[in-house]
């Protein structure tokens, strides 16, 4: 079932896809928490949130909780039901899927602000 196939990348984006949304979330928290230290202060750093570098990570963000999210109804599935494990390919597959059009979407939506300047 692993070695190199499936279920080993599954595995692995799963880690990288959790490690970078806690990533995103410590950030998001102590970007918010910056209040305490003054309006001035959380202004400045929502500022730079405003560039383009981050706008477009927005799309890697959402690609990621999108893997995320549906590789662990897949894990659910293979862990709950007698058939998960005969169809661990088709649904890593179909996960695959629905991240990349989630994240095209996503990507259609945010490249024509970042190109508008807005």
């Amino acid at each position: 079932m692993y070695r190199g196939r499936e279920g080993q990348w599954a595995w692995l984006l799963h880690r990288l896809s959790g490690l970078a949304i806690l990533a995103y979330l410590s950030i998001h928290i102590i970007s918010i928490g910056s209040f305490i230290f003054g309006e001035r202060v959380y202004m400045a750093i929502h500022e730079v949130y405003d560039h383009w570098l981050f706008r477009l990570g927005l799309i890697a963000i959402v690609a990621g909780v999108l893997y995320h999210s549906f590789n662990g109804l897949r894990v659910i599935v293979m862990d709950f039901t007698g058939h998960g494990i005969r169809y661990q390919r088709h649904l890593f597959w179909a996960t695959i899927v629905i991240t990349l059009i989630g994240t095209a979407y996503t990507a259609y939506m945010v490249i024509p602000r970042v190109l508008a300047g807005v």
